[in-house]
């Protein structure tokens, strides 16, 4: 019996590969590098075997009791949070959480980490408010988003030779970042520094 001949990837498979590995990121399974590479090859994978490599060491799904990583709205009744303020410190999000449809971050003299890799974005459009005064603001999103930005002191932390965005199929979640950098900046990056 001959071997079945691979056969090539399509933008669901492939969103299905990226889906689990931000469900084993944020399990704590893939650390920063390998969450960034396997992404990036499911990413431009051509073919099913290619994808299937990327996810062999990982269990079929998130463990019992888990929320299922998808872009669902928030239960009824109860909404996450929007709004993110610092005066003299820091914002730090990150891990597993909602992100509501606009989220609003503040920070004035101190830091912000805001890291929508593992979040469970709640909508198919996301817009992020962030204003940075005499601040830095990070902003790490995953690679299976389509990122627009927008404002002043605003910049992408990745050149266009790693920019896969093209690749991405014409649904793919968007997040809309607009903010205002006052001598401070906002950079938006896919893994940190």
């Amino acid at each position: 019996m001959e071997p079945a001949e691979p056969i090539r990837a399509g933008d669901r498979d492939r969103d299905a590969v990226v889906q689990r590995l931000q469900e084993a990121f944020a399990e704590g399974r893939l650390d920063d590098d390998e969450f960034d590479q396997r992404t990036r090859a499911a990413l431009t994978a051509r073919l099913s075997s290619d994808l299937a490599v990327l996810t062999r060491d990982l269990p079929d799904g998130p463990p019992a009791g888990s929320p299922a990583m998808t872009a669902r709205p928030a239960p009824a009744g109860r909404r996450p949070g929007r709004l993110a303020m610092a005066y003299k410190s820091s914002v730090r999000r990150g891990g597993r959480w909602s992100v509501p449809e606009q989220f609003r971050t503040v920070v004035y003299k101190g830091s912000g980490h805001i890291d929508l890799r593992a979040a469970e974005l709640t909508a198919p459009v996301t817009t992020l408010f962030a204003i940075a005064y005499k601040s830095r603001i990070d902003v790490l999103v995953p690679l299976g988003v389509r990122v627009e930005l927008d404002g002043f002191g605003v910049s992408k932390g990745w050149s266009a030779e790693e920019d896969l965005e093209g690749r991405l199929p014409a649904g793919a979640p968007v997040v809309h970042i607009r903010g205002i950098g006052y001598k401070g900046s906002v950079e938006v990056l896919t893994k940190p520094r």
